[in-house]
């Protein structure tokens, strides 16, 4: 048996800012991706895999009995499937930012979600606003706390705009082109990321006046320029705003940012060859950056090998 395919998704902007209403936008990234699979002889991966899908439908038991006009699902099925081997088969690096999670929400949800909302449907602004909370809490069971929007992404596989948290839409970018010199590429930090407790560190410094300060005259501004410059293809104004951003975030964020990555993070800023932010919650996993000029920016940082996302 294998089921079809859920891609990762990549936050260009929004990590953090969502949470306080910012405008975000995610796309869905091919690069990896992760379907329901059994097999005869499972390997020790599938194993383990198999094993967190037994707790993860202990968990959606109990959400159909807490809120059972949310989601129904068909729980005989799941549970036969669970119990005969089935696990999710993924290339998609957990704890790197791009929705590891999300993926397998979205499989569970499209093949055993009972009167499920399909995209071939017309997707109405109400219909991603309940697609995103069902999958928010699905997904609360890996991150103790989720927005809903990566298994969204996944879901749909289109980029998606966060106006605000109740008012999303699915929307297009601006075309790639491939010989493009200005990119959006990822550098591997080389650490797994943990997302709660990067996300207990935020809540914390939000008790904080100063913070929440700085996150509203400066952090939200600065992401809901770069989302409107990007969607616009304004990428001078892009450029700029991301650069205010970057500085931003390595000033407030640095628990969030590997230490090795703070003097390489801060000479992006000083020398203009690319300008780094946060993908996903930080803490490791993959490292987010802008570029003007490719070139310029692979041999910056030649010590990195860069995974090119986005080419303009």
């Amino acid at each position: 048996m294998k089921g079809p395919l859920f891609y990762s998704k990549i936050l260009l902007f929004g990590e953090y800012g969502i949470i306080q209403d910012s405008k975000g936008l995610s796309i869905p990234y091919n690069f990896y991706n992760g379907a329901l699979k059994s097999d005869v002889n499972p390997s020790e991966e599938a194993i383990a895999s198999n094993g967190h899908l037994k707790r993860f439908v202990a968990h959606l038991k109990n959400l159909e009995i807490e809120q059972p006009d949310l989601v129904q699902f068909d729980l005989v099925t799941l549970e036969a499937d669970v119990a005969n081997g089935m696990y999710f088969d993924s290339s998609i690096p957990q704890g790197y930012g791009v929705g590891s999670s999300g993926a397998l929400v979205a499989a569970i949800y499209d093949k055993y979600a009972q009167n499920k909302i399909t995209v071939l449907e017309n997707l109405t602004r109400e219909k991603l606003l309940e697609l995103k909370t069902i999958f928010s809490q699905m997904e609360s069971f890996f991150h103790g706390k989720s927005s809903g929007l990566d298994p969204l992404n996944s879901y749909l596989s289109i980029p998606i705009l966060i106006n605000s948290k109740d008012n999303i839409e699915a929307t297009g970018i601006p075309t790639q082109s491939l010989d493009g010199k200005g990119a959006v590429f990822l550098i591997d930090s080389g650490i797994v990321g943990e997302t709660a407790p990067m996300v207990n560190i935020f809540m914390e410094n939000l008790k904080d006046q100063g913070f929440r300060n700085m996150l509203k005259t400066q952090f939200v501004k600065y992401t809901d320029s770069c989302v409107e410059n990007f969607l616009g293809g304004d990428m001078k104004s892009l450029f700029a705003n991301t650069k205010k951003l970057s500085k931003v975030v390595l000033s407030h964020f640095k628990p969030m940012i590997p230490e090795e990555f703070h003097a390489i993070w801060q000479k992006g800023i000083d020398t203009n060859d690319y300008y780094l932010k946060l993908c996903g919650s930080g803490g490791g996993g993959y490292i987010l950056g802008f570029t003007e000029d490719l070139e310029r920016a692979k041999t910056s940082l030649k010590d990195y090998k860069l995974e090119v996302v986005y080419q303009f």
